[in-house]
């Protein structure tokens, strides 16, 4: 690279005698040139608004556990897009666009995030529900019971509403049919009003 080569160029340009290396030649008339065209192609290629909308897209690249996430370049990305997001308010109709416009299988972390967003309230509220449920059901009495059995009596409890539907004879009659008990209940009697409805059809 420290061999020296004489000037190429115009014959009346050039001086005789004159010469330079081969690194000079590399790096200033190939490399520099070369690089110097790149960007200035570049430049003709994005504007200043489409350089920086790129700049704001990099925020939401998960490479690196998206080291390069920033508040404040989503809002500006909001801000070259208004008709896409004027008419997302929350996080619920944000999720709905990226479904409507495909763009959670672009961005699957990002939807990933926004659904773990709206699951948590809901998530933490049913969690508060369960131990507040488990104090008044496992008392001091019902130390002993096992999981299977405690976790069937807090959905009992927890969804008072759904089982409030349910006619207690059908809930007597599947747990007489039950063949998991340790010993079989005496057969099941059933209240006046079936019992006279069972005849009248007999009749």
């Amino acid at each position: 690279m420290e061999d020296s080569i004489a000037i190429r160029g115009n014959a009346r340009r050039s001086r005789r005698g004159q010469t330079i290396t081969n690194f000079h030649h590399y790096r200033v008339e190939i490399f520099c040139e070369v690089v110097d065209l790149i960007i200035q192609e570049m430049n003709n290629r994005f504007s200043e608004v489409s350089t920086e909308l790129l700049s704001c897209i990099a925020c939401l690249d998960p490479k690196s556990s998206f080291s390069q996430f920033n508040v404040q370049k989503l809002l500006r990305l909001a801000d070259l897009y208004p008709e896409d997001f004027s008419k997302v308010g929350d996080l619920g109709s944000l999720a709905q666009q990226m479904v409507k416009t495909g763009k959670n299988t672009v961005f699957p972390f990002v939807y990933r995030l926004i659904q773990l967003a709206l699951v948590l309230p809901v998530a933490t509220a049913s969690v508060e529900r369960v131990f507040s449920a488990m104090n008044i059901v496992k008392t001091d009495l019902r130390n002993k019971m096992g999981d299977e059995w405690m976790n069937d009596c807090l959905v009992v409890y927890i969804e008072k509403d759904i089982f409030a539907t349910i006619e207690n004879e059908q809930i007597l009659q599947r747990f007489q049919r039950m063949k998991t008990r340790r010993m079989q209940l005496p057969p099941l009697r059933y209240s006046s009003a079936t019992t006279t409805n069972t005849s009248s059809v007999n009749q």
